[in-house]
């Protein structure tokens, strides 16, 4: 897939998030990478078999104070060839996958923790 067909993904995933949400997301930027840096590869521990799909970095709004301004954007990365490889090239597969990890990412930005994120996510989308 390419880096375009692939952006176009990611803008439906985007949209895809109820306005109510898509209209409080503040201080935030979403950007493609091919794939994750050195560093955070094989991120899983014991789950060796995990890839790193997507990341937020940054401060959720949950944690936001008085004091917060003048700082940099948050960060999402949705991560390309880990989402196409997961999702076995089916260019269905990669656009639902795409679409739960965007939702994923921005569920951060909003201070959803992981474990809760998953809890919710096994409902939304019924993984």
């Amino acid at each position: 897939m390419t880096r375009a067909q692939f952006e176009v993904l990611v803008s439906e995933g985007i949209r895809a998030i109820p306005k109510k949400f898509r209209d409080k997301l503040d201080n935030v930027d979403i950007v493609i990478e091919e794939s994750p840096p050195k560093s955070l590869r094989d991120f899983g521990g014991d789950h060796k078999n995990l890839s790193l799909l997507g990341l937020y970095q940054g401060v959720p709004r949950t944690k936001r104070t008085t004091f917060y301004s003048g700082v940099l954007p948050d960060k999402i990365t949705i991560f390309q060839k880990p989402i196409e490889k997961k999702a076995g090239g089916s260019k269905e597969k990669i656009r639902q996958l795409v679409k739960r990890v965007v939702w994923h990412e921005i569920a951060h930005h909003f201070g959803i923790g992981e474990s809760q994120v998953r809890k919710i996510e096994t409902k939304k989308f019924k993984i």
